[in-house]
């Protein structure tokens, strides 16, 4: 679906079958979700060599100055630890973070994980606004932000 797809819904439109039912409106966000991710995915990290957990951690950390503990990381992911230290194993074989042992596990991006975010970044970035908020207007964005961290 192109950007020229899309509409914001005018304020006085009826209430649509999501909105009146919770699993419907549930429904509606899942299918979403999986619509946007993949097309995102598909633009941004597939195109720079990244898995979509590579990318995630990657961003995350960069977002969080370059290293977290990774109890903050699977936490800030909603991701259980197992998870997130299979997938840790696979990037540091790959150099993409180091992992160290200091109160806990500190896990950091190296010179080549701080390049690959870094170089993503505009494509994942034009991804986001092609197949997310383009399609929204100013004020839902703000809406879905506002309820997005309610969450």
């Amino acid at each position: 679906m192109s950007t020229s797809d899309a509409r914001a819904p005018e304020p006085d439109e009826a209430p649509t079958e999501a909105a009146l039912d919770p699993v419907a409106l549930w429904s509606a966000f899942k299918r979403a979700h999986e619509i946007v991710r993949t097309r995102v995915i598909a633009d941004a990290a597939e195109a720079a060599g990244l898995s979509e957990p590579d990318l995630t951690i990657l961003a995350a950390l960069n977002k969080g100055g370059g290293s977290l503990r990774q109890s903050e990381l699977a936490a800030s992911l909603g991701w259980d630890r197992t998870r997130l230290s299979h997938q840790l194993t696979r990037m540091s074989k790959r150099q993409l973070v180091t992992r160290e042992r200091a109160d806990g596990v500190i896990v950091t991006l190296t010179d080549t994980g701080r390049q690959a975010v870094t170089a993503v970044h505009p494509g994942l970035d034009a991804a986001v606004r092609r197949h997310f908020t383009d399609k929204l207007s100013a004020q839902e964005i703000e809406t879905l932000d506002s309820v997005l961290r309610r969450l």
